[in-house]
């Protein structure tokens, strides 16, 4: 016993490293490792270790051998102490860089991870603290391997400490310093511990990852991105991770290196990985549609790319892209609304520009970007494009855009597809086929945008088109079955192609050959316009010497392609010429079509002049005998078609055509080399040649002769034997039809004269302008007995077209399918026709005062001959102007026809000073001419005049190329206005030229005429010039639209006008041109002045205004309607803002990191803009509701006020903060909108609609029973907007604390009385009984509920559900009769509601 007890208390033998190495191998703990004494020991053979050369592999196995023994018996006391000396050493030993980091350390470590639990909690926290404090110094992801210990250690810790110990852990590591291996290694061990972290925390940790991770390497960001996806996935926090993701890839991703290829794929697999996390996890794509819907800084580039991604899963391809679509278009609409409202401030508008300009980049680089990784997206970029282009209003869509500043929905689709057919094969034959799709199924309007791409394709990529021409021809199948706009439309889009594919010119040339023998009147033009887009797409090639087919058969032999040349090159317009001679029997709008054609194709090729006259002579001979008595038999013209009269051949539009090629080709200059005339099938020889020179002298002869024979015309003569003794409804119609035809005819004979008298010498000048007004005299005969006849029934546009189709041409932006007006008087005959008119009346005049001097008359008894030529030329001049936007650009007519129509503004300004000077223009002893040159008619002219200015204007600052036009009037202009000398050389020093020359015919022009006509009393003139200086004034600056603001308001203050319309007009302009909040001053003080007019009740009224002149009795009523239409537009914008406003209190209560403080700023700025227009508003309306308004004004008034509270309530909804935000206490601008709508409108508004009932019950006629019906919807719709306003009120009272309502007079009574609207009905069927008795007993037999529970009815209505002191006050039971029912139902009943008479 005592030996055994001796080798007991004996100290165990010492171990060497390798021993204890093998003794893990036999998995056998010896007591030398029981023993407190040789932990210093074990642990030095550790540091030895790490001592070596290669210490990997010795530390490993080291330490992995002592693990294995210690887990033997971990809860020994002993072991337990050297387990957590061995971890705190190995711990500093790694975080030293001791340790070599390896698979071995990593394999180390994890086995640590399994042994914790017998690590005494306070020793983890001193190893916690040491890997916290070491944190700076992991760089790389192998620096790392010591924190995988985390998890397991955070379990441990909070069992034994709570969640509380393992957050402030985590808060120090979210607040050192994250190297990129670092920031790695947390993303990739969040997942084991993310149950520990709450929201806060989470948001913190990625704010920190996101911000770290434009250092971490390119290549680890995908697999970063995944992991973060899959945390996601699993709940944790994931609008962040979708925020974060979507915004460092959309705006920080890259830096130096952006745009780079391997960016590019990086951001392609990225995709991919949020692609395939949306098909596990549908919730991310929520996330994803949410985020772009809330916030509109959210998209960029990578959002798109996102979007487009997520398109692809089944569940979200119609959200995706529709909130796509939603957000683009919304952004295109809030820039038209703020670049045309005046009181948002110009950071706003600035703003909204850029959110379109960012928009459209990030589009085009998501599609740019689309062949890097992302190919996936393509299908959805092309449904995504088309949607786009389908997306366009019908009409005008070009009003949407500054075309210098964006590219607008329709440019920005066709790019985006252009991009992808040249890039992507995958994508052109779906392109082409969903284009050809929809062109067959999309209506007419929606096709347009369509057949442009097509256009833009076929430009821009010709010979990939070329690869699709099989898909084309399948859609040419359909051309007989499309809308005939749409045909014409669709060859005019293919013609550059057809210029390089003789199969397709072939097979477009068999289709239009069939669509010409169709019954359809509309293909068979259609037919008629892609013929001449083929001939002349042929000349325009030849002129180009590009013209080469490209035949799709096998390719021919040499003699073939000798042969060609001949036959085909150039000779399109003798191979249809059989095509051609058809068209010749068709309908009267086909042939003006041909007609029209045949010039374009003389404009394109010169040479073709004289076949063109050969194919038309011997049709045109069948119209004109030269031996007759009657040459042109017009008769022949016209003929029944289903019992009526239409017009057969258009012989004005013939010999239009033919006199336009004559004066483009006069004789001896057309003689072209046989060699330079492609159009002939075979060599030509003299007789072709001479052939054409006949033709050329026959027309020209031909012309003359009906000059000289409509010179000595007899009308009543000529038209009565067209008509005969018959004066039946035929016969009848025929006459007109006939009358018709020649007046076009006289129309192409004074465009002839007038471009013969712009080159003759002042002897020809003299007899020129002898014909010409007679000429004119006979057109003016000819329109008189029209004008006498279609008034009992025919119209012009019943027998024919007067407007033919100039198809082939389609505007960027324009999507109407209207036909394109071409008119026979060109611009430069209608300038000569001006300056022959005022030459004319100088003359006169001069004759006149002679005349007078030497008490002697004018020997002439016939009519002035410059007012006949003055009225004809002005109604022709705006037809003239008003039909030049409805011509392509690319149109040759247009350039033929219209020319530089900014020359018709000189002479045009100076027959407007002409008939203003009111000189006089014959003898005064002459009393016809007395009676012809009244007042009356001058002042006709005047206004036509005027008219014409004002569409020349418009078109002016619709094309900025045509500033010449206003520069030139302002040269010429001789007005005199002392006023404005200062004025006028300020604004000549302005160094914007388009703000210079706008300016400078305000002062010099516009203003000088308002003031004279103003003078003279022309007040539907002076409208005129309202409306130019309103148009105009608007695209001016700021400066210079207040000072033509100030000057309107001086106007309005110094003049009194009488006239209700010029008044209207000049209100409306003093108004329109004062800035914001300078207008609603403006007729806040008008308003004040209105009610001294119109009188409160029963009071007194003044007869004119002491402030404003132009307001007076007369002119009260159209300025009151002025004022409530400035309103409505106001109200109009509001709702705008509102919607705005919105979405700024959504983001801010979302906590959307977006530049918060930025977005805070321009979100407080807008919100106090609204709420001052809000409050400015109310002061008008203040003063209206004070007013004796008459019908519908009144009406119209309690509508406004209805929908303007509305928006109040929706503004103070928006100040009640939702679930789970913090309520912010109402602004001060807000408190004080609230308090002035109470005292000055609420009160005041309830007595107006008091007093209108009051009305009601005195009604004594059918017509005021019909007002009070109106009324009795609109009021009770008033009362419920306020109420509902209220209620917001109180519920936003409760929960800011502030009583918002301290100033409404809430003891206001609401009581109603019941009216049976059948007893209204009745009256209407009882005329004959008294209507004030019948008025008075209905409102007797109303009903009895009435007094304190009636207004407790309408009190529930107001606040239901509150139970704060203010709605206590308010609202003390609900009622027994329905007066806590909706709104709706309490309309539906059959029940009118009216104010009882005892209504304060």
């Amino acid at each position: 016993m005592t030996a055994a007890a001796a080798s007991i208390h004996q100290p165990p033998q010492q171990l060497t490293d390798a021993e204890i190495i093998n003794l893990a191998n036999e998995n056998q703990l010896h007591p030398y490792l029981l023993s407190e004494s040789s932990h210093t020991t074990l642990l030095s053979y550790l540091h030895n270790r790490t001592l070596s050369p290669s210490p990997s592999l010795p530390i490993c196995q080291y330490t992995l051998s002592l693990l294995s023994l210690i887990s033997l018996s971990p809860h020994t006391p002993s072991l337990s102490s050297l387990l957590s000396l061995l971890l705190a050493d190995y711990t500093n030993l790694f975080l030293s860089f001791q340790i070599p980091r390896d698979s071995n350390s990593l394999k180390t470590i994890h086995l640590f991870s399994t042994v914790l639990n017998n690590v005494p909690i306070k020793e983890l926290e001193v190893i916690f603290e040491s890997i916290v404090l070491n944190l700076s110094k992991l760089v790389s992801f192998e620096d790392t391997q010591m924190l995988d210990i985390l998890p397991a250690c955070f379990n441990l810790m909070i069992n034994e400490n709570g969640r509380e110990s393992v957050g402030f852990i985590l808060d120090r590591v979210i607040e050192s310093e994250w190297s990129k291996g670092l920031l790695v290694k947390m993303v990739s061990l969040v997942r084991e511990f993310m149950h520990f972290i709450d929201k806060v925390r989470g948001r913190e940790f990625l704010e920190k990852v996101f911000k770290g991770m434009r250092r971490v390497d390119l290549q680890d960001l995908p697999s970063l991105v995944y992991q973060l996806l899959v945390l996601a996935s699993k709940g944790f926090n994931k609008k962040e991770v979708i925020e974060g993701v979507v915004m460092f890839f959309g705006s920080e991703f890259g830096g130096s290196k952006r745009g780079s290829s391997i960016v590019r794929q990086v951001e392609g697999t990225v995709l991919l990985h949020v692609n395939f996390a949306v098909k596990q996890d549908p919730s991310l794509g929520k996330e994803v549609i949410g985020l772009v819907k809330l916030d509109f800084r959210a998209l960029n580039h990578f959002t798109i790319s996102v979007l487009l991604s997520v398109a692809r899963v089944r569940r979200f391809s119609e959200s995706s892209l529709g909130i796509l679509k939603t957000v683009l278009l919304t952004a295109y609409r809030d820039h038209k609304f703020a670049k045309n409202c005046k009181w948002l401030p110009d950071d706003f508008k600035e703003e909204c520009l850029q959110n379109v300009q960012k928009a459209e980049k990030a589009l085009l680089r998501a599609v740019n970007e689309s062949n890097y990784g992302r190919e996936h997206i393509v299908p959805t970029i092309v449904q995504f494009s088309f949607q786009l282009l389908e997306s366009l209003e019908d009409g005008n869509v070009r009003d949407l855009w500054d075309s210098n500043a964006i590219l607008g929905i329709e440019e920005l689709s066709i790019q985006m597809l252009k991009t992808l057919f040249e890039v992507h094969e995958m994508a052109r034959n779906e392109i082409i086929e969903q284009s050809k799709f929809r062109i067959l199924s999309l209506k007419p309007e929606k096709n347009i945008p369509i057949i442009r791409l097509l256009g833009h394709l076929v430009q821009s990529n010709p010979y990939l088109m070329l690869e699709h021409v099989s898909r084309l021809k399948e859609l040419l199948d359909y051309f007989v079955f499309m809308h005939g706009k749409v045909a014409t439309h669709l060859v005019a889009a293919l013609v550059p192609l057809i210029k390089l594919s003789r199969d397709l010119r072939d097979y477009t040339i068999v289709v239009v050959r069939k669509a010409m023998f169709r019954r359809e009147d509309a293909v068979r033009l259609s037919a008629t316009n892609a013929i001449f887009n083929l001939i002349l797409a042929e000349k325009e090639a030849t002129r180009e010497g590009s013209f080469s087919f490209q035949d799709s058969s096998s390719q021919a032999s040499s003699s073939q392609h000798a042969e060609i040349p001949c036959i085909m090159d150039g000779g399109l317009f003798q191979e249809l010429s059989g095509l051609l001679q058809r068209c010749l029997y068709q309908q009267a709008e086909i042939k003006e079509v041909m007609y029209h054609g045949l010039l374009k194709l003389v404009l394109a090729d010169p040479t073709s002049g004289g076949p063109v006259l050969d194919f038309l002579l011997p049709h045109f001979r069948c119209f004109f005998k030269e031996d007759a008595d009657v040459q042109l038999e017009i008769s022949r013209c016209t003929k029944s078609l289903s019992g009526n009269i239409v017009i057969e051949e258009p012989l004005d539009a013939l010999l239009s055509c033919v006199s336009s090629i004559l004066l483009l080709q006069p004789h001896g200059k057309a003689d072209c080399p046989d060699s330079s005339r492609p159009y002939l099938v075979f060599s030509l020889s003299q007789e072709n040649e001479l052939g054409s020179d006949l033709s050329r002298e026959s027309f020209s002869n031909a012309l003359l002769k009906i000059q000289k024979f409509l010179k000595k015309i007899n009308l009543e003569d000529f038209l009565g034997r067209i008509q005969g003794d018959s004066s039946t409804s035929a016969q009848e119609e025929k006459r007109k039809c006939c009358a018709l035809i020649l007046v076009g005819i006289l129309e192409v004979v004074v465009n002839t004269f007038a471009t013969r008298l712009s080159k003759a010498t002042d002897i020809e000048k003299a007899d020129l302008e002898k014909e010409l007004v007679g000429f004119v005299n006979l057109h003016e005969s000819l329109e008189k007995d029209l004008c006498t006849r279609l008034s009992t029934g025919i119209k012009r546009g019943n027998v024919r077209a007067t407007a033919p189709v100039m198809a082939g041409n389609i505007e960027p932006g324009n999507n109407r399918l209207t036909q394109e007006q071409v008119r026979y008087l060109t611009t430069s005959s209608l300038c000569q026709l001006m300056q022959t008119a005022l030459k004319l009346c100088n003359t006169e005049c001069s004759k006149t005062i002679a005349a007078s001097q030497h008490h002697s008359q004018l020997s002439s008894s016939k009519p002035v001959k410059c007012l006949q030529i003055m009225a004809f030329t002005l109604n022709h001049s705006l037809h003239h102007i008003k039909s030049y936007l409805t011509v392509a650009k690319e149109n040759p007519l247009r350039t033929l026809i219209y020319g530089e129509i900014k020359l018709m503004g000189p002479p045009l300004l100076k027959l407007i000073f002409l008939l203003k000077s009111g000189k006089k223009l014959g003898s005064e002893e002459k009393k016809k001419e007395e009676k012809r040159m009244k007042d009356e008619d001058r002042k006709g002219y005047l206004h036509l005049a005027l008219v014409c200015m004002k569409e020349l204007v418009t078109i002016s600052l619709q094309n900025p190329h045509l500033t010449e036009l206003l520069e030139d009037m302002v040269s010429v202009s001789t007005l005199e206005y002392p006023e404005l000398d200062d004025k006028y050389e300020e604004d000549s020093r302005i160094d914007d030229q388009h703000i210079r020359t706008k300016q400078l015919f305000v002062v010099k022009v516009l203003k000088p005429l308002f003031s004279e006509l103003l003078a003279q009393s022309y007040f539907h003139e002076l409208e005129i010039i309202s409306d130019m200086l309103l148009v105009i004034g608007e695209q001016l600056p700021r400066k210079q639209r207040n000072s033509h603001g100030a000057w309107s308001i001086h106007v309005c203050k110094s003049n009194v006008i009488k006239n209700s319309k010029a008044a209207r007009s000049v209100v409306a302009l003093a108004i329109s041109l004062s800035s914001p909040p300078s207008d609603l001053i403006v007729a806040q003080d008008m308003a004040k002045e209105l009610l001294k007019v119109t009188g409160i009740e029963t009071s007194d009224t003044a007869e004119v205004s002491e402030s404003y002149s132009i307001i007076n009795q007369s002119t009260s009523t159209s300025i009151i309607s002025c004022i409530q239409k400035l309103i409505e537009a106001i109200i109009v914008d509001m709702d705008w803002a509102i919607k705005k406003l919105n979405i700024f209190t959504l983001v801010s209560q979302k906590s959307i990191h977006l530049s918060r403080n930025e977005e805070h700023v321009t979100g407080m700025e807008f919100e106090n803009n609204l709420y001052s227009r809000a409050e400015a508003l109310v002061k008008v309306l203040s003063c209206f509701v004070s007013m004796n308004l008459k019908e519908p004004q009144a009406e119209h008034l309690l509508r406004l006020t209805a929908k303007f509270y509305k928006h109040l309530a929706q503004m103070s909804r928006l100040r009640i903060a939702s679930k789970g935000c913090k309520q912010l206490i109402p602004s001060l601008a807000f408190q004080k909108l609230v308090e002035l709508t109470c005292k000055q409108l609420t009160v005041p508004l309830y007595n107006f609609v008091a007093e209108m009932q009051r009305e009601q019950e005195n009604a004594s006629s059918k017509c005021t029973a019909n007002k009070i019906k109106r009324e009795n919807k609109c009021i009770p719709d008033l009362i419920y907007q306020i109420e509902d306003y209220e209620k917001y009120l109180i519920q936003l009272s409760k929960v800011s604390k502030i009583n918002l309502l301290r100033h409404a007079k809430r003891s206001t009574s609401r009581d109603f009385k019941i009216i049976d609207s059948r007893k209204i009905i009745s009256e209407e069927d009882e005329p004959n009984h008294k209507p004030a008795n019948h008025a008075s007993t209905t409102a007797e037999n109303g009903s009895p509920e009435s007094g304190d529970n009636e207004g407790n009815e309408s009190e529930n209505v107001l606040s239901p559900q509150s139970v704060s002191p203010l709605a206590e006050e308010e609202s003390a039971s609900d009622g027994e009769n329905g007066g806590a029912l909706p709104h709706a139902k309490r309309v539906k009943r059959d029940r009118v509601v009216l104010d009882s008479d005892d209504e304060a």
